[in-house]
């Protein structure tokens, strides 16, 4: 018995796919690491780019396992594709619909975990060197309750040279009023969107993945076995 090559060159176009899928992956979360510029607050804040690179990585190199085992119809590979895969897209459930019902709750957990920074006045210099150029950059000051989070020396990166922004008076000075987190909230929830959006994408690329895999597998067992 013939295996069928439709099947297999799909199998081989699919992974292809879903390798430069995991390629995407990649781009997108270095991107979004270089994007924070080695920022420890922003790193605080927004730690999943880590795992999205682990991802990407896991992603590519479960596309080249298909892709070999697709053109050599080797069983073993395309069984530990298939597994693979859905070990992935359990987890891509798993983390969309904590993602999808839990954002309220990140949030939280970003205040949290910022909270622990307080008071700013007694972090290292470095932490304070980082959430300075984000305020720059963000034109917000302090981490959760604005200004009064530096004390009684709010530093010059908090001056308020945008007056379409909402300030107030701080030791005889305009500074900016909008506490850091807001950024820091809105930039996971954008990220997030996208992240989402890729990994509903990938999920309904592995359900034809693991089905092409399966009919694939059990093609190669019923030709072995027709040939025994």
């Amino acid at each position: 018995m013939a295996v069928n090559k439709c099947i297999k060159y799909l199998l081989f176009l699919f992974n292809l796919l879903f390798w430069i899928s995991g390629c995407v992956i990649l781009g997108v979360s270095i991107y979004l690491k270089v994007s924070k510029n080695g920022n420890v607050i922003m790193d605080e804040a927004v730690p999943f780019v880590d795992l999205l690179i682990a991802v990407g990585v896991i992603i590519m190199v479960l596309g080249f396992l298909g892709c070999c085992g697709a053109i050599k119809e080797n069983r073993c590979m395309l069984i530990l594709f298939f597994v693979g895969l859905l070990l992935i897209f359990i987890l891509l459930l798993i983390a969309g619909i904590l993602g999808a019902v839990g954002e309220k709750k990140s949030q939280v957990w970003v205040k949290e975990s910022l909270a622990k920074l307080l008071p700013l006045k007694d972090q290292k210099p470095e932490i304070q060197m980082d959430l300075q150029k984000l305020e720059v950059e963000a034109k917000c000051c302090g981490l959760i309750n604005g200004p009064s989070d530096w004390g009684s020396s709010v530093p010059s990166s908090c001056d308020c040279v945008d007056t379409a922004q909402v300030c107030q008076s701080a030791g005889g000075r305009k500074v900016y009023s909008t506490p850091c987190v807001k950024f820091m909230t809105s930039f996971m929830e954008k990220n997030a969107i996208i992240a989402l959006g890729i990994a509903f994408g990938i999920a309904v690329l592995m359900l034809f993945g693991m089905a092409f895999a399966m009919t694939l597998y059990c093609q190669i067992g019923k030709r072995d076995a027709n040939t025994t």
